[in-house]
């Protein structure tokens, strides 16, 4: 009996040996995972295409796939891809000009959804740009790919050409930012991740440009600028008593710097009475006010109080500092904001009485048959501007362009880029919009 079964457990085991040798006639050997490897990493150590490599692992196909230390990964065997190319014999190689720029888009190009119709007006701000710098002389090749939230980002990264990109726009979402800052960096190619994510990726591949800026970057340089700019004012911080409000990451850290410098500052509270929100006012000194928020109630409050203020004090000067949000009010608050000489931290204006922008405006209405959304900023400018900067920068430095240095020409988001440490770029470009008392509108870059 103890014969028998040794005997049945053979058979088993041939047979369960034959059929996947049968499913797996094509892999010659398996991989274990290392740490810190990559799908592209081990593609380009046994010469394969990711592509293969998906194929011989159908579990790649998978959009929550993750490769782990210590995982098995089928390879496929070098005959089949040579069998494979030398199918191909009657192709011509393609001949890329030294002036050539090879691009490509990984974004949500959809009307599905909000991502997907404004990532397509991203997409078509971006065909403007290359249409203008055709116009320079400038060879230009985009190879864009619908990229969902729930898309398979290894199966899109195999697809022919990508490999060959000189710089990629994308992703929009956080989950897919890693495979594919692994994939640029295997393949060389420069990586712009044009809106907001979390992580920080881009502080360990110095491939990445990353535009978007956290509030806690964006209010550190605001703060940087504020202190130089106005370190002469008067300092009168707002209390508006909204619970909900996501502003201290600016108000909390510009008062510890204020404190430090011995700049003079108050603090009321709006619903403080007439006499006691008069006292945190300096008559001697200029009065820069901040709100603890940016909402739009609570800033109508504020000018109601300041008109007051103002009405019995007029020797009094006072300005106004706010935020990015404050200027989607101002069809409603601009002769105020002109009157207490605001100033509006910023990373993008869309400045609607440039000509530039009419222009781009008229033009985009022409091709696509339809207004730009009613968003700020305007998705189609941001396209145009990013495509303008990186592949001109592209076309004039190739793997060298480093994006420091500032594009004064953008119609609406102007960029300045960062070296991180031995990582990426990040953006640190904003501006000041100033809404002077003469009823003018000033852009101070930084």
């Amino acid at each position: 009996m103890k014969y028998f079964y040794r005997y049945i457990m053979l058979l088993v085991t041939i047979f369960t040996t034959a059929y996947i040798s049968a499913q797996n006639k094509n892999v010659q050997e398996m991989h274990k995972v290392k740490r810190s490897e990559t799908i592209f990493g081990i593609a380009r150590k046994y010469g394969i295409t990711v592509s293969d490599l998906i194929k011989a692992n159908p579990d790649m196909n998978n959009p929550d796939y993750e490769l782990k230390k210590g995982d098995y990964i089928f390879i496929p065997k070098q005959k089949a891809i040579s069998d494979s190319k030398s199918n191909n014999t009657n192709e011509k190689p393609t001949k890329t000009s030294v002036k050539s720029i090879k691009v490509g888009v990984l974004l949500p190009l959809h009307n599905i959804d909000g991502d997907g119709r404004r990532m397509l007006e991203y997409y078509r701000g971006l065909l403007m740009a290359c249409d203008d710098l055709k116009k320079d002389g400038l060879c230009i090749n985009i190879n864009a790919y619908n990229l969902p939230i729930d898309g398979n980002v290894y199966q899109t990264l195999s697809q022919q050409g990508l490999a060959k990109c000189d710089i990629i726009f994308g992703p929009l979402y956080t989950k897919q930012v890693k495979p594919i800052s692994e994939f640029v960096k295997a393949n060389g190619s420069k990586l712009v991740i044009p809106f907001s994510i979390n992580g920080n990726d881009v502080a360990a591949n110095p491939n990445i440009f990353q535009v978007y800026q956290s509030p806690e970057y964006f209010y550190n340089e605001v703060i940087k600028h504020f202190l130089y700019r106005f370190s002469n004012y008067h300092i009168v911080v707002i209390d508006c008593n909204d619970r909900s409000s996501n502003k201290g990451v600016f108000t909390f850290g510009l008062r510890k710097q204020l404190e430090a410098r011995k700049i003079s500052c108050s603090v009321t509270n709006i619903d403080s009475s007439d006499t006691m929100f008069a006292q945190s006012f300096s008559a001697v000194k200029p009065n820069m006010v901040i709100l603890n928020t940016g909402r739009s109630p609570e800033l109508n409050r504020v000018i109601d109080k300041l008109d007051e203020l103002t009405g019995e004090h007029p020797s009094l000067a006072i300005s106004l500092f706010g935020y990015t949000e404050w200027l989607m009010y101002i069809k409603y608050n601009q002769e105020k904001f002109f009157k207490y000489d605001t100033y509006i931290p910023t990373s993008a204006y869309y400045n609607s009485y440039s000509s530039k922008v009419k222009t781009l405006e008229n033009r985009y209405v022409r091709w696509f048959n339809c207004n730009m959304m009613d968003y700020l900023p305007r998705f189609a400018l941001t396209g145009y501007d990013h495509g303008m900067f990186f592949l001109r920068g592209i076309y004039n430095n190739g793997k060298t362009f480093e994006g420091e240095i500032a594009d004064k020409n953008a119609v609406q988001t102007p960029l300045h880029f960062t070296k991180l440490g031995s990582g990426g770029y990040q953006n640190s470009g904003f501006m000041f919009v100033h809404y002077n008392r003469n009823n003018t509108i000033s852009l101070i870059n930084f």
